[in-house]
């Protein structure tokens, strides 16, 4: 995928479920068909959705239902910039992210990109819940370091709920 400005994205990205997450120089945005195969996406899997669904009830979101996954693939060197997850309709609901894979530095400021980062080492596994007054906090990722995984290789996988 590319940026609004027609920059190409270093991490590569898919999702399943009913919505897909798309970027492109018409900007950002949620879309039923995968604009490469114009089928729909592919459904999510059950167990995709009990995680979600079940870590947001852990912090108070019971009614969650994730209709849409974004999934990232992280190889060394490949990162995101600062941004807000604002393209969803309703912001009470939360945004759910699970991430597994090589360690890498996420890093997170305020309401406004101009206030300085924090930044909190990723694990091997890492479950975040963006909501309440955090759910339009701006967040990135740092460039992924030269590592090898036992089990996924030299990659990060995250899935966006």
């Amino acid at each position: 995928m590319q940026t609004a400005g027609g920059h190409r994205m270093s991490v590569e990205m898919t999702n399943c479920g009913e919505w897909g997450w798309l970027s492109d120089e018409q900007g950002y945005r949620y879309v039923q068909l995968d604009p490469l195969s114009a089928k729909p996406w592919p459904s999510m899997p059950a167990l995709f959705l009990k995680l979600a669904c079940d870590a947001a009830a852990t912090v108070g979101y019971e009614g969650f239902a994730a209709n849409a996954c974004l999934i990232n693939r992280y190889r060394p060197g490949s990162k995101m910039s600062l941004h807000q997850d604002k393209n969803e309709r309703d912001f009470d609901q939360p945004i759910v992210s699970v991430s597994l894979g090589l360690p890498l530095c996420f890093f997170s400021e305020g309401m406004s990109a101009a206030i300085k980062w924090i930044s909190m080492p990723y694990f091997m596994v890492m479950l975040v819940i963006w909501g309440g007054e955090d759910r339009l906090r701006y967040h990135g990722v740092m460039p992924l370091k030269e590592a090898e995984h036992p089990v996924l290789g030299a990659h990060r996988i995250n899935l966006t709920f």
